[in-house]
């Protein structure tokens, strides 16, 4: 009787646990895309070698649970987002130290938050303030060299926030992720070597052998920013070999 009376509690339990995980997956797709004046910002893949899972990400909160954790949404290497959520209040904000930009801050210095709310799938940009963008990007092969240039527009110039150029990167790989950690060659310019930055040039040396061998790669220019983890990025493009 007492065997019996153990499995009766045992199946029960197992009933109500399974009642309690077999909640409905979140269906709502929530997308946009990180945008300065409506122009995407380009970053690093979060597919990417280097140990950060998420190269640049923002955080939501969801209002309607005590959470002592947030749900971390990376930004695509085009400037995309995805995330799919239960419906709900969230708060939107951007940590200190993510991205090469600007996100809004309170009064005391801390990040702003954004109320956003999610009945079904929407669409939204996020705006902010990139400390430079990378404009006209240009490439050209010359055997098996890659040289490219582009001109650096600086957004934020004030004496508190503004920012000096660290290095330019023209990064070259064999897939369309390319960037800082997808990269089989790099040819690098250090900041202080730039004297216009409506004049930024670079070549790579001789890309070796590739494995299996391909007629062509894709190339992007990144811009690292002094005191500024993430970098900003041109679009990548196919250039034949």
């Amino acid at each position: 009787m007492k065997y019996s009376y153990l499995v009766a509690i045992a199946f029960v339990a197992g009933l109500t646990s399974c009642e309690k995980d077999n909640f409905d997956a979140p269906k709502s797709v929530f997308e946009g895309r990180m945008v300065y004046k409506g122009e995407p910002l380009l970053v690093q893949s979060a597919n990417t070698g280097s140990n950060s899972d998420f190269p640049v990400f923002f955080e939501l909160w969801q209002q309607a649970y005590d959470n002592r954790s947030s749900i971390r949404v990376p930004i695509k290497q085009d400037g995309s987002f995805k995330a799919l959520l239960f419906d709900g209040e969230y708060k939107l904000t951007v940590p200190n130290g993510q991205g090469p930009f600007l996100w809004k801050k309170t009064a005391a210095g801390a990040p702003d938050s954004l109320a956003v709310t999610i009945r079904g799938s929407q669409m939204l940009d996020l705006e902010v303030t990139p400390y430079y963008m990378v404009r006209t990007p240009q490439f050209t092969v010359a055997g098996r060299k890659v040289s490219g240039s582009i001109t650096l527009e600086k957004v934020i110039t004030d004496a508190v926030n503004g920012k000096t150029v660290e290095r330019v990167s023209l990064y070259v790989n064999k897939t369309q992720f390319v960037d800082a950690g997808n990269a089989i060659t790099t040819a690098n310019l250090a900041g202080p070597a730039i004297t216009d930055l409506n004049s930024v040039s670079l070549t790579t040396a001789d890309i070796g052998t590739i494995t299996p061998s391909q007629g062509y790669v894709f190339v992007r220019i990144g811009l690292k920013i002094t005191g500024v983890e993430d970098m900003i990025y041109t679009p990548i493009q196919k250039v034949s070999l």
